[in-house]
């Protein structure tokens, strides 16, 4: 199984912006499809940037189904240093992405978020003031507590500051995020909180050959979640 429809016939165009005077400008990539109801700020995980073929496949497939998307790297990862940049230039170059998506494209509704540390960082920069224009944060893996460490709500507690919806993708099988204390935190955040489950997913949203599914199909999943939830945001926040 392919993208969730055959609307993939834009091709990526580069930008470049000032992530932070300090650190400098940095590269994304805007993919608007024809057709598109809305654009997704898309912010990569820790350890692999905007280029790693997760986020380039899920580009496809969200795509597929009438989402434009504009993926960004953090300084660090422009750069190519392993350790990721210092909390408050992370949350500026959140700020600047979304700024330049509302530069970019703005007749289109805008969500934010991305992959683990990447939609983690959208929600805390959401937590401090509002993201113009940005009218929900999705997260595609919330990276609830680290690798083997014992599984904790703390990186959550800043999600009581975020005034507008969420929406978490999360796998079954994801080690970085135990599914009954997200459910959990979900609740605890009521109807401005919405998750979806990936049967079988880990962190990655990988599945194994014997769960009967492909990677693929998930991505499918996630990128037809995603834009029902986005449709259903209805109008911006004035």
């Amino acid at each position: 199984m392919g993208p969730a429809t055959s609307n993939t016939d834009s091709e990526d165009e580069p930008l470049r912006f000032l992530a932070t005077r300090s650190r400098g400008e940095v590269s994304a990539l805007l993919r608007r499809p024809t057709g598109a109801t809305g654009l997704y700020v898309m912010a990569h995980g820790a350890g692999a940037g905007m280029g790693h073929p997760f986020m380039a496949a899920m580009v496809d497939h969200f795509a597929g189904a009438g989402l434009a998307t504009l993926r960004y790297q953090f300084p660090y990862m422009e750069t190519q240093q392993r350790r990721p940049d210092p909390r408050p230039v992370l949350l500026a170059t959140v700020r600047a992405a979304v700024r330049l998506a509302g530069e970019t494209c703005p007749d289109l509704p805008l969500i934010a978020g991305g992959k683990s540390m990447g939609g983690r960082m959208t929600s805390l920069a959401a937590a401090e003031a509002a993201l113009p224009g940005v009218r929900g944060i999705a997260f595609l893996g919330f990276p609830l507590h680290g690798a083997g460490q014992p599984p904790s709500v703390v990186r959550a507690e800043h999600l009581h500051h975020v005034e507008i919806p969420m929406l978490f993708l999360q796998g079954t099988r994801d080690k970085l995020a135990d599914l009954e204390l997200m459910t959990q935190v979900c609740a605890g955040l009521g109807p401005r909180a919405t998750i979806e489950i990936m049967d079988g997913a880990d962190h990655g949203f990988h599945v194994l050959k014997r769960s009967g599914r492909t990677d693929d199909e998930v991505m499918t999943q996630l990128s037809l979640a995603t834009a029902a939830w986005t449709t259903s945001l209805g109008e911006a926040p004035a």
